[in-house]
């Protein structure tokens, strides 16, 4: 299970996509994906919308919430579509029903893209308001049986500290779930961690914006941080 976070997919844009980065995401899946490696993804939308934080009293959180959920489908399109024209065989399923554009998520039918090598994009998170897209990612990896968890953000692991803005920040290259989750820390959501712990599911937590990044982890290599 690959899961990406929507501001990654922005780059150093505030909003959008960088096309560079979606473009090295495809390449480095097509080569997962030749290496016989059976993926599912999941996006974020934070690159359009985050519903946790747009909700401002103005517009109910339920109702931004959904709003993300659409952020993730335009996401979700714009790499199927990269994929498909590099080759790459692929299928969008959204949670809630968008039927013009995606297929409704069936856990059987995307068992089935997967044993066909196709690439399978969950899009519409859980499905759910106040749920967010790392839980959904941890959900739908548990139910497609992953055997791990590969989280693209914006840094190469997790921190004691924001790396962005602090130099002397130190790298944390492996922490359990119980600590994780003691430390409160924010990479990925206190739900969808405790959910990993249940199903027994690894996290590898990777910079998106080094390329090449994902393709070394798998080769054994490269920089990252594992919850386990």
């Amino acid at each position: 299970m690959l899961k990406i976070s929507g501001e990654s997919l922005a780059g150093s844009n505030e909003q959008g996509f960088d096309f560079d980065i979606l473009n090295d995401l495809s390449k480095n899946i097509k080569i997962l994906t030749d290496k016989g490696l059976k993926i599912s993804i999941v996006l974020g939308g934070g690159n359009f919308i985050r519903g946790s934080s747009f909700s401002n009293g103005v517009v109910d959180r339920v109702t931004s919430d959904y709003m993300g959920m659409l952020g993730t489908v335009m996401n979700s399109l714009a790499l199927q579509s990269n994929l498909e024209k590099i080759g790459v065989p692929s299928r969008v399923m959204s949670a809630i029903s968008i039927n013009r554009v995606a297929e409704p998520y069936i856990k059987n039918k995307a068992s089935r893209h997967l044993e066909k090598n196709r690439v399978v994009i969950f899009a519409s998170g859980t499905g759910n308001p106040f749920f967010s897209t790392d839980t959904a990612a941890v959900l739908r990896a548990s139910e497609m049986k992953s055997d791990i968890i590969f989280k693209g953000t914006k840094v190469d692991g997790i921190y004691d500290k924001d790396p962005i803005k602090n130099k002397d920040a130190k790298k944390i290259s492996k922490i359990t779930y119980s600590d994780y989750l003691n430390q409160d820390i924010k990479v990925m959501d206190a739900t969808a961690i405790s959910l990993a712990k249940d199903r027994n599911l690894p996290i590898i937590i990777f910079s998106i914006t080094d390329s090449s990044n994902i393709v070394d982890i798998i080769d054994g290599k490269g920089s990252y941080s594992l919850v386990n």
